[in-house]
């Protein structure tokens, strides 16, 4: 296989030649486009999707962007652009985002986000604080109702989710106000830590105080005694460009102030999580009841499901596959040509391979500043380099010395050599990397769905969130038979590109 095949395959493999969103225009015709953005939590994603219907109804060219991550993604999407607006909390602002500021008042808050050419709006009608829960039947064993009365037990299990732990209104500042004896250092998946609350493996976890599974597992938040924690009002945060460029859109989002109310938020998340209503339905239903807006909700079928989800994979493996092969290839035959770079390559290359992939992307998504497909793709670019790299360089290092000594003999100048005689000889080894490379990049992919990269690791996050084994088993199933189509249709290209010749001396 000559060099010229190997880049006409990484080329072939290019089903698009643009990513989805990527320059999208601010306006398509007279409809403003607005990029609505929502957390990775179920909450935040209704109250998203009403934002979007919200948009709609106002005649925008409305973006749904659900499952951004943490605040602290969604946070930096909306700094930077790339959504134009998503529903915040004010306690989450005050003691999170912006802790290191003077925003104790509204009206100081106003202006630190302005400052940062961001708007809010005033309360959507409901508080939804933090709190520590624990299960009904074991908090009225124990007579415990509030949470100094957890000082009196020592022996309860506490474990608390990520997030919680590290904020600065989450636990350790909580520990020290109550001077509680339980301690925990490590943090867990809060779908997670309801499971153990229900199993009994712990007792007290953090939760959120209109979430659905408060009713759904008979959960009693424990009464806030001393008023550690702040009012967590919802709001709805938002580009100052957008009031400029689609003000009918502004004052249509603002429609939502003060309309929801804390039992309908309870109700709203039940239905989603408890009853499995699609967050297209619950939002349009409370719109249609509280706003009195004539919604049309079209559902996704599965199968449209599983065609986007399918085709967003391809891209964030496609792309990072073709990237890494570009790259990859020259970097193998430099290293075989000069072994001591080629030390120093591999050696390099190999450090980003033992990086966590959860990490790599994380630190990715900071120097990008942008959520999407984009810091996704660098990640697999990397990992993929690896194996392409270390097989070409093996290849090309392992060809036997008399057959360069017969090409040298025929005074085949360096790269007549390289592209005739060393890359055709090393080709099977080279396939076996880019092999490798693709069929890692369809596992790895699917923590693209951490940041809005979309993909199977879209259903396998929002079945983390949702505690719905059904929603995970929707992305990791097609996730396992996309990796054996894609080692079936290696082994099929190699079978065209590799020399015939060179299959039956590897097979003796």
């Amino acid at each position: 296989m000559s060099l010229r095949a190997l880049l006409l395959l990484g080329l072939l493999m290019v089903p698009v030649v643009a990513l989805p969103g990527c320059g999208r225009r601010h306006t398509e015709g007279d409809r403003p486009v607005v990029r609505i953005g929502a957390k990775a939590f179920p909450e935040s994603e209704i109250l998203g999707e009403m934002l979007r219907l919200l948009a709609t109804e106002a005649g925008a060219d409305a973006e749904d962007l659900q499952n951004l991550g943490d605040t602290g993604k969604v946070w930096n999407a909306l700094l930077v652009g790339q959504i134009d607006a998503y529903c915040e909390y004010t306690g989450t602002l005050t003691q999170q985002v912006l802790a290191n500021e003077d925003v104790d008042t509204l009206g100081k808050l106003r202006r630190a986000l302005a400052r940062r050419g961001l708007r809010m709006s005033r309360s959507l009608g409901y508080n939804n604080s933090y709190g520590l829960g624990m299960r009904r039947k074991r908090a009225e064993a124990l007579h415990i109702r509030s949470i100094s009365d957890l000082r009196e037990h020592p022996e309860l299990k506490v474990r608390l989710s990520a997030p919680f732990l590290d904020r600065p209104d989450g636990w350790g500042a909580l520990r020290k106000f109550y001077d509680l004896p339980q301690d925990t250092r490590d943090g867990m998946e809060h779908a997670l830590a309801y499971e153990g609350l229900s199993a009994g493996t712990l007792d007290v976890t953090d939760v959120y105080t209109t979430d659905a599974a408060i009713l759904q597992r008979d959960l009693v938040v424990l009464a806030d005694d001393r008023h550690f924690f702040p009012s967590y009002e919802a709001i709805i945060l938002y580009r100052a460009d957008l009031d400029r460029r689609a003000p009918h859109v502004v004052d249509a989002l603002l429609r939502l102030e003060g309309t929801i109310s804390e039992p309908a938020m309870i109700d709203m998340n039940a239905r989603f999580v408890v009853e499995k209503k699609s967050v297209r339905q619950v939002a349009a239903d409370f719109l249609r009841q509280s706003m009195k807006m004539s919604v049309e909700v079209r559902e996704e079928t599965l199968p449209q499901h599983l065609l986007r989800w399918t085709w967003q994979h391809l891209l964030l493996v496609t792309a990072s596959l073709v990237l890494a092969i570009l790259v990859a290839i020259p970097l193998g035959i430099a290293a075989a040509r000069r072994p001591r770079l080629g030390y120093f390559l591999l050696a390099a290359i190999g450090i980003v391979q033992t990086i966590p992939a959860l990490a790599l992307l994380v630190l990715l998504l900071v120097l990008m500043r942008r959520i999407g497909p984009l810091p996704a793709i660098a990640a697999l670019f990397l990992y993929s380099l690896l194996p392409i790299v270390r097989n070409t360089y093996t290849g090309l290092h392992d060809i036997a010395l008399p057959l360069r000594e017969s090409a040298e003999a025929l005074g085949l100048k360096p790269w007549p050599r390289l592209y005739l005689i060393e890359l055709p000889l090393a080709s099977r080894a080279i396939l076996a990397g880019i092999k490798t490379a693709a069929v890692i990049n369809v596992g790895y992919a699917t923590l693209g769905g951490l940041i809005g990269a979309g993909g199977y690791g879209e259903p396998i996050m929002n079945g983390v969130t949702r505690n719905d084994y059904r929603l995970i088993l929707e992305g990791a199933v097609p996730a396992v038979v996309m990796a054996l189509l894609v080692q079936a249709l290696f082994d099929g290209i190699e079978r065209l590109v590799v020399p015939k010749g060179l299959r039956l001396r590897m097979s003796a």
